[in-house]
């Protein structure tokens, strides 16, 4: 027994020394990120932006407005939903009023291609873009005037297939959104950022994409999307494979969180988890040699001491002094505010990274799809049959 005990306590060093360290690197990656400074152009070809909706959100009219008040000379905007019912089309025609019928075009289109509900109204919206550049913004995205300079900078040259921005949530009020706002901006950011500067993956993030209509068609149109998971990740490993550039831009975006109870923060945790994993299994297991705080908890229970108790100290201090300064980097005060449940975003991590080995189906308007090894969705059974 003594020595199964030993055996544990040394397990879990591995982690807690692996987590605390890449803390301190994600800090110096997150800093030279950020520095770098794209050469800037006078390119500023005509652009279509496609704003996919889907009933009310928290702010959703502000934000949808962000993307029909940029300093850009020649561009469309079109809001697509898929029910002519949704909550959100008044404050679609409400802005299409606005800013006049010429720059904001608001599409209902009732196209099921696919699972994934996203592609499908995006497949709405695309019919109706004008130019070749072509922007995917989510609906909770709050964007700077700007942004579409930014984004299609990259894309003067002829090698860069696809072009991607970081984000940071915000908006969290309640306990649940802030434990989310943290599981992006203290966790999930600073490695996607850790890999893009060492170089150790490629990173393409759903709520902002720029790519040229034609390189979307190269790689197979929306429609071959449509029965993905992953839709974002899946854009990028094509463009990567295919032997173009995918850029990640050092410009960082706002994204609303929006959660109606802790039930659809804790599902909404583990369908991340599930996604992650799918794009990435090996990558995503790894992860548990970098998880310190939750192994941190275990070594002190299992050792009831002092030193126990100094290693989960200066375990959690490492790591709430690491993610301060990463927050500062990103411009975060949100999560300046929200540290001391980082610990616990931590601990709940772990679990979550459990669960996503259990659960392989995802619902979808009633009907249950299983989940490939792909990142594709077959359809499993209805559930009102």
């Amino acid at each position: 027994m003594l020595n199964l005990i030993n055996s544990l306590q040394l397990l879990c060093l591995v982690p807690i020394l692996g987590g605390s360290v890449f803390s301190i690197l994600t800090v110096g990656t997150v800093k030279r990120f950020f520095k770098r400074s794209p050469k800037k152009t006078n390119f500023k070809p005509p652009v279509s932006i496609l704003k996919p909706v889907r009933g009310l959100e928290k702010n959703l009219k502000r934000n949808l407005r962000t993307i029909a008040t940029q300093n850009y000379p020649d561009y469309q905007v079109i809001y697509s939903v898929q029910d002519p019912k949704d909550a959100a089309y008044p404050i679609l025609k409400e802005i299409q009023a606005e800013f006049g019928s010429d720059r904001i075009s608001v599409v209902i289109s009732t196209i099921e291609a696919g699972a994934n509900g996203k592609v499908n109204n995006l497949l709405g919206a695309i019919k109706e873009a004008r130019h070749d550049i072509i922007i995917i913004s989510d609906s909770d995205t709050n964007l700077q005037p700007d942004y579409i300079e930014n984004i299609v900078n990259p894309l003067v040259n002829s090698d860069v297939g696809c072009v991607c921005t970081p984000f940071k949530v915000t908006k969290a009020n309640t306990w649940y959104e802030k434990l989310e706002l943290l599981t992006i901006n203290a966790d999930f950011m600073p490695s996607v950022m850790f890999a893009e500067v060492t170089g150790a993956s490629n990173s393409c993030l759903g709520p902002s994409i720029a790519i040229r209509r034609s390189t979307l068609d190269e790689l197979g149109g929306l429609e071959s999307l449509a029965d993905y998971l992953v839709e974002d990740y899946e854009i990028g490993r094509r463009v990567w494979t295919s032997g173009k550039k995918m850029v990640l831009l050092p410009y960082m975006i706002d994204v609303a969180v929006d959660l109606a109870n802790w039930r659809n923060w804790w599902s909404h945790q583990v369908y991340w988890d599930q996604n992650t994993y799918l794009a990435r299994p090996g990558a995503f297991i790894a992860t548990i040699l970098i998880r310190a705080v939750p192994f941190a908890l275990i070594f002190a229970l299992i050792r009831g001491d002092n030193m126990g108790l100094a290693v989960l100290i200066a375990t959690i201090i490492i790591r709430l002094i690491t993610a301060a300064i990463i927050a500062q980097e990103m411009g975060d005060k949100e999560s300046l505010k929200s540290l001391y449940l980082l610990p616990f975003r931590d601990a709940f991590g772990l679990i979550f990274w459990a669960l996503s080995f259990t659960q392989r189906t995802v619902i979808w308007r009633g009907v249950e799809f299983k989940l490939t090894s792909h990142g594709k969705m077959v359809m499993h059974r209805s559930l009102s049959s």
